[in-house]
């Protein structure tokens, strides 16, 4: 066989690989990013408008070529597009959805070419809010989006400022993902590396069956593990009658909808991603390292922290990691268990996405969370290629 062939044979065996990820990695996430910078409603509904309004200064009403550009856009514009314009348009400033249709109007009315005196139609177009609103829309990117996902907007000068308070809680759920992911974290480490150093250090089949009690859930459905918490931790539940019963509470304990039960739920849910990575560290370990260290007087809990747990840093690094990125896109539980103020980045992401159809700030919120694992993925290589952080 001939190099060519061979290289052709090569190219061809590869190839699936690499439209797979182009497919189902690269072009969604491509997607993503570009509904979160792209903004073309006004652009393309008026075009002639947005050309002509770069040269506007922002100060007065802009010259009467701008006017009799948007007179000409409003003649021959399809009503999807100019419906999908006004929604742009007045988020920005409140008056378009019956300022666009009276101008539309008035100037299909007016012979085709004569001049159309907007101020006179109407005096909102005499005030540079509503001119300023549509420069500010009429380019095809933006970054109205990301600066929304933060908090963030342009002022009438084009400066960053901070969104009016009480007019988004973006920030404040971002906080609170990242809050909710790092309890999570914690708490499937406090369980996760005992059960691992446990795992590790029997055999046959009590290490089976411990393995089994990690692997089930990986084997269960995440709905039908998250209805079976809904129906645990319910005031009637199994755990309030047991505690009740057993005298340890005098009436049931609030253990649903609020943020006991999105930590309980999303810590049983993920902890075999911290028991596996783990495990699979402390599993290598020679088994005589800790009696050595016994032998020599070192105490226990010392030869645990200068021994054992270095050594098996690299598997707690690798589950801490790989819970909080999950953690921080989870939906289901926080939705079922969680209650209002318990609700996740991922929920507000659902919310622009299939009520309100706003894609731009659902890829925006989507963009963070991208940025934060691309960021954490950084971190952790960066830790791996230094080798060990306590030294081992």
């Amino acid at each position: 066989m001939t190099s060519a062939g061979s290289s052709l044979r090569s190219v061809a065996l590869i190839a699936p690989l690499f439209l797979f990820l182009g497919f189902f990695f690269l072009w969604p996430l491509w997607t993503m990013i570009s509904v979160s910078m792209r903004d073309p409603a006004v652009a393309s509904a008026l075009p002639q408008t947005a050309t002509a309004i770069t040269g506007w200064s922002g100060e007065g009403v802009p010259a009467p070529e701008v006017q009799s550009a948007l007179a000409n856009d409003l003649r021959g514009v399809q009503a999807i597009e100019l419906g999908a314009a006004v929604r742009r348009l007045n988020s920005e400033v409140s008056g378009f959805r019956s300022l666009i249709p009276k101008t539309q109007r008035a100037v299909k009315d007016a012979a085709e070419g004569a001049p159309v005196d907007l101020t006179a139609l109407d005096p909102r177009w005499a005030d540079p809010a509503f001119w300023t609103a549509i420069r500010n829309a009429s380019s095809a990117f933006t970054d109205r989006n990301l600066l929304a996902a933060a908090d963030l907007g342009r002022d009438d000068t084009g400066a960053i400022a901070e969104l009016p308070a009480g007019s988004s809680a973006n920030r404040l759920i971002i906080s609170r993902t990242f809050v909710i992911a790092g309890t999570i974290t914690l708490c499937c480490l406090a369980i996760g590396l005992p059960y691992a150093m446990l795992m590790a250090a029997t055999s046959g089949w009590k290490r089976n069956v411990l393995m089994l009690a990690v692997l089930l859930p990986l084997w269960t459905s995440l709905l039908v593990r998250t209805a079976a918490w809904f129906i645990l931790l319910q005031d009637q539940g199994l755990i309030n009658g047991a505690l009740v019963r057993l005298g340890l509470s005098d009436a049931p304990l609030p253990l649903i909808f609020n943020r006991t039960g999105v930590v309980l739920a999303m810590t049983h849910v993920l902890l075999p991603f911290m028991v596996l990575p783990i495990y699979s560290v402390v599993n290598a370990i020679p088994k005589t390292l800790m009696p050595a260290a016994a032998s020599m007087g070192a105490p226990p809990f010392a030869a645990f922290r200068r021994i054992l747990l270095p050594l098996a840093m690299p598997g707690i690094l690798s589950g801490s990691l790989l819970v909080f990125m999950v953690a921080i896109g989870y939906y289901i539980t926080p939705a079922l268990v969680g209650g209002p103020n318990d609700q996740m980045i991922s929920s507000i992401i659902a919310f622009y996405a299939l009520q309100t159809a706003n894609w731009g700030m659902a890829g925006a919120l989507g963009l963070i969370l991208l940025v934060v694992t691309t960021a954490l993925y950084l971190v952790y290589g960066r830790l791996s290629r230094a080798g060990s952080p306590l030294g081992a």
